[in-house]
């Protein structure tokens, strides 16, 4: 008998790195702090039975992807950096979807603002 599907969402929230994206000067030599968040669902039923990390999507190498990305790239574009890092995420594991959250702070425009985001999704 085939198994049930059993989705489930699974969230890391809030990861912070330091990187040197943008199209200014500025940005590219003093870099700026990048906040990261990642959801993503997937079928748990295979992992909640066997409780093996081989049968799930390991959140440690989900983060890795995340920060080899902000740490080894170099992108002008928050739109680029964001949908390398969604397509680095989305083909290296079996997920049935992600949304991709990256926030600039304190990015540099004139006036007050904490910070600059851009959300991407993607389905199976």
């Amino acid at each position: 008998m085939a198994q049930q599907e059993r989705i489930a969402t699974l969230r890391l929230m809030n990861m912070t790195f330091y990187g040197y994206h943008g199209a200014s000067a500025a940005e590219k030599e003093t870099g700026r702090r990048f906040e990261v968040d990642c959801e993503f669902t997937l079928d748990i039923a295979r992992a909640a039975q066997s409780d093996s990390l081989e049968d799930t999507i390991s959140y440690v190498d989900v983060y890795k992807v995340i920060e080899e990305t902000l740490n080894n790239s170099k992108f002008n574009l928050m739109e680029t950096l964001c949908e390398n890092m969604a397509d680095a995420i989305y083909n290296s594991f079996r997920m049935k979807s992600l949304r991709l959250k990256v926030r600039k702070m304190i990015p540099p425009v004139p006036g007050n603002i904490d910070y600059l985001e851009i959300e991407t999704v993607r389905n199976s």
